[in-house]
């Protein structure tokens, strides 16, 4: 903020203080016409007088959608009956799920196989996609409205599987994932055809995941690449002021293992997730 040349009034300073916005990532995304969209969150130097009329109005608005996604909320985090309704008495009976699924976090990941650990699908049965990690998870509270978590509670033996990249296509990664699946397939006898034998699967609990954070905001330089293998003190990446240009972080591994997830955006904020490392 400091380096900003304000005049003092907030018309004239509109410009510079959407600049700011958009340094520091101040935006939000909408879907419109199944197209998601970002832009800064609107700064507006005018304020908006509303009569008491008008307000009158806006606030029943207002608090009945406060009190619509709150109910949603508690729902979504309870009982999952919004969920439960619209999907699952749809997709029951069946003796094995899929799921392609998608990442929360903006990076490049290795493709691996996932499941919820319900006491209903063995754990051995995830080697037959053969990739090279399958994942265990201990469900939190509000796993138990995913599908993973209530197709198995529903006697559907689950597995959720995730490729390189979420936002945009890989090929490579997305083939990796359909021969997964036939290979799953073929094993469980439910198909006959060809197709590669894959790896040998590495069964972990994803408490053997050590997330590395960013202590400062910056451009990220990274050194590593996902299945890259690190040791401990190898240098990860280093962080760049975007304004001066100097590095004002390295960040090294803390432990040794394979690097299984990569931030791949120049732009990074502090304390977010830069790298995952299976520790050895």
């Amino acid at each position: 903020m400091e380096l900003m040349k304000f005049s003092g009034t907030p018309v004239a300073d509109s410009a510079a203080i959407n600049e700011l916005l958009a340094r520091y990532g101040v935006k939000f995304g909408i879907y419109k016409n199944d197209v998601f969209k970002e832009q800064l969150f609107p700064f507006d130097a005018i304020p908006r007088v509303i009569s008491a009329k008008d307000f009158s109005s806006m606030e029943k608005g207002l608090i009945q959608r406060v009190d619509a996604l709150n109910l949603f909320l508690k729902d979504i985090y309870s009982e999952g009956k919004i969920i439960k309704d619209g999907v699952f008495k749809e997709i029951q009976g069946y003796t094995y799920g899929v799921q392609l699924a998608s990442f929360y976090q903006q990076g490049d990941f290795l493709p691996h196989v996932k499941l919820m650990e319900t006491g209903f699908t063995h754990h051995s049965d995830m080697t037959d996609f053969g990739l090279p990690y399958a994942f265990v998870r201990t469900p939190r509270p509000y796993d138990t409205t995913t599908l993973n978590y209530n197709w198995q509670i529903w006697n559907t033996k689950t597995f959720s599987l995730y490729t390189n990249a979420t936002d945009n296509i890989d090929e490579s990664s997305a083939k990796a994932a359909v021969d997964a699946i036939i290979r799953f397939m073929v094993r469980r006898g439910i198909i006959r055809t060809r197709v590669s034998s894959g790896y040998v699967t590495e069964i972990i609990s994803e408490d053997r995941l050590l997330q590395v954070h960013s202590p400062v905001s910056g451009i990220c330089r990274s050194y590593v690449e996902t299945g890259d293998e690190v040791r401990c003190g190898d240098l990860l990446c280093e962080i760049t002021d975007p304004l001066e240009g100097n590095v004002i972080s390295k960040i090294f591994a803390p432990v040794s293992g394979t690097v299984f997830f990569r931030y791949n955006r120049p732009l990074e904020f502090e304390k977010s997730a830069l790298f995952k490392i299976i520790r050895l």
